[in-house]
């Protein structure tokens, strides 16, 4: 489960990336994800290497979700009530919503495949075939801002408690200066990640992205 939640830290980190594209305008932007496509050609087919990527992506969101729901029930198993309600007075937030928090990532990483990436939906009834159209529209919706929001709130609280445990199973928190180094990488990271994803939406809300 550590692993393959470094994997997605690497790809969200990727990602933002090219989001923040937007900012440069429609033109640098569209050239982005058309280059994405054209990557390996001609060894690979058009959009070859990215479907190899979204496809080890898949497996590697079989592999996280598999890991959680094992870890739940042999936890489930073993934990006393009476140490949960211990466990629930003293520990984080982000702790304690790593379960519903990965389901809410789960179901809007779907609909955010079927908006901008597999079927294309515009929720604003325009144009699919430009990127940079497709993401003005869709967060000139403003419910789609708001899913989009709180999406990123739950993706920072799981990256919070995913990266210092990550870092903790990976044996990297043997001490406690370790242990805060950890914490702290994982608000570092949760800040960044969410903050940076949410700039796009907000930018379009404000005008600064149309």
């Amino acid at each position: 489960m550590a692993l393959s939640g470094l994997i997605f830290i690497g790809f969200v980190l990727a990602h933002m990336y090219g989001n923040l594209k937007a900012f440069a305008g429609e033109t640098s932007f569209n050239e982005y994800a058309e280059h994405l496509r054209e990557i390996g050609e001609p060894i690979l087919p058009y959009s070859g290497l990215l479907w190899i990527l979204r496809l080890g992506l898949i497996a590697a969101l079989v592999v996280h979700v598999t890991a959680a729901v094992l870890l739940w029930r042999r936890a489930a198993k073993a934990r006393p009530v009476q140490y949960e309600m211990v466990r629930r007075a003293s520990s984080s937030i982000s702790s304690r919503t790593m379960r519903w928090g990965g389901l809410t990532i789960l179901v809007f990483l779907v609909w955010h495949l079927l908006n901008f990436s597999i079927v294309k939906i515009n929720p604003a009834g325009g144009e699919t075939n430009n990127p940079y159209a497709l993401l003005v529209d869709t967060f000139g919706v403003w419910w789609m801002t708001v899913i989009y929001l709180v999406a990123m709130a739950a993706l920072a609280l799981h990256l919070h408690h995913g990266t210092f445990s990550s870092m903790q199973t990976l044996g990297l928190t043997g001490t406690a200066k370790a242990r805060t180094r950890a914490r702290t990488a994982g608000w570092v990271l949760a800040v960044v990640v969410a903050g940076g994803y949410s700039l796009v939406p907000l930018g379009v809300l404000l005008g600064l992205i149309e």
